[in-house]
């Protein structure tokens, strides 16, 4: 009895001792899980395309973006020019003595604005003068001497008739009448060419003196006293061609250059409002002179010039303006059906006639080429390719591409 209740004994499993060996091989599977499933979420916040940063803006219908804008059809930068401005320079060649300008200075019209070394020209003056008054003296001799010829040969005559001298003393007193006559012609000839030589040297003393062509104001000073001055370039460098730069202020006008795309929205005559970019806030009326009839194949651009109808001493050569060409003031029969619709220009990425912008969809973006159309201040007109209402991103477009993941920013 006994040794079978030993061999029981030995066949019973004993259970009490396997629990720990198990629990502990579960809490490494725990463990290992929890690290998997950690892992899994690192890398898909880690590996997500990063949001974009962007603020929308809604796409307005064309029509109602021009009433807005006060009737612009088309906007365009230029510059201030001036039509009448001259360089001023002397008519011979000579050293400067005297200049009477400096740059901001109002000059009428004729007004000496420098003087040039007269002294040769003087001299040559006087000479011309004395040649003049020997060339006087000479035909006054002249006309003495004709004067006693031809009473002599009245006296020969006389004589002849009574028998008193031969043919020959007439024939001789005659022939010395009309010589006389002869060098009389060639004296006053002399005069004539000696009173030329004058003239040419008072207009050359006259050309020491530089005026202004016309008003204006000087803006250039090119020109200092002791500097050889010449209407040509000479002397290596050491010449000056000009001595001073006078500008018709009242000749101020706009140039603009015009797309020659939009250029069949420009007519003359056309209102224009002008903004300097020194005084943006200030509004200067305007209209249209002309549109230049030729273009500029290498930037396909025409010019337009534009008449200050306001004229200011702050508008001067040079400056940076922009402009708006405007409607007429009654409105155009087909402005209500002026097609495509209105965005800010910062929503546009490229230029030209063509572009791409970033329509909104979620949270997610599209990109899609439009059509551009004229700029007006901060926005611009798409043509086709966009739908009024619908949203368009601004912010980093070089970061933004088909399907990117945008944060959308207030």
């Amino acid at each position: 009895m006994n040794d079978k209740t030993a061999l029981l004994n030995q066949l019973r499993i004993d259970r009490g001792g396997e629990p720990a060996p198990r629990r502990t091989g579960r809490i490494w599977l725990a463990v290992a899980a929890a690290a998997l499933l950690l892992g899994a979420v690192a890398a898909w916040v880690w590996g997500r395309p990063a949001k974009v940063p962007v603020h929308v803006a809604v796409a307005q219908a064309a029509a109602g973006a021009a009433a807005a804008a006060g009737g612009s059809v088309l906007d365009a930068s230029g510059y201030v020019v001036a039509r009448r401005q001259a360089t001023v320079s002397s008519k011979i060649t000579d050293k400067m003595v005297e200049i009477d300008i400096e740059e901001g200075d109002h000059v009428k019209a004729g007004q000496i604005i420098a003087k040039l070394d007269e002294t040769n020209i003087r001299a040559s003056l006087n000479q011309a003068n004395a040649q003049l008054s020997f060339t006087k003296a000479g035909l006054a001799e002249t006309e003495v001497n004709l004067a006693n010829a031809e009473r002599d040969y009245n006296r020969q005559k006389a004589l002849l008739q009574d028998h008193f001298v031969s043919q020959a003393a007439v024939d001789n007193s005659r022939t010395s009448m009309d010589a006389l006559r002869a060098q009389l012609d060639t004296q006053r000839s002399n005069v004539a060419v000696a009173a030329s030589g004058v003239a040419i040297a008072e207009r050359n003393l006259d050309d020491t003196t530089v005026r202004a062509p016309f008003a204006g104001v000087v803006t250039v000073k090119a020109a200092q006293p002791g500097e050889i001055v010449s209407p040509i370039s000479a002397g290596g460098g050491f010449t000056r061609t000009g001595i001073g730069t006078v500008v018709d202020m009242d000749s101020l006008e706009i140039q603009v250059d015009v797309n020659e795309n939009f250029i069949n929205r420009v007519q003359p005559g056309q209102r224009v409002e002008a903004r300097l970019n020194a005084y943006p806030d200030w509004r200067i009326p305007a209209h249209v002179i002309a549109v230049i009839p030729t273009a500029d194949r290498s930037k396909g651009t025409v010019t337009v010039r534009i008449a200050l109808d306001a004229k200011d001493a702050r508008i001067l050569p040079e400056m940076g303006v922009r402009v708006a060409f405007l409607n007429g003031a009654e409105p155009r029969a087909d402005a209500a059906a002026a097609p495509g619709v209105i965005v800010p220009k910062a929503a546009v990425a490229g230029d030209g006639a063509t572009g791409a912008v970033f329509v909104v969809h979620d949270s997610a973006v599209e990109r899609r080429a439009v059509r551009l159309g004229a700029v007006n201040g901060d926005a611009i007109a798409i043509s086709s390719g966009l739908s009024a209402g619908e949203r368009v991103a601004i912010g980093d477009l070089a970061r933004l591409k088909d399907g990117t993941v945008i944060e959308i920013e207030p």
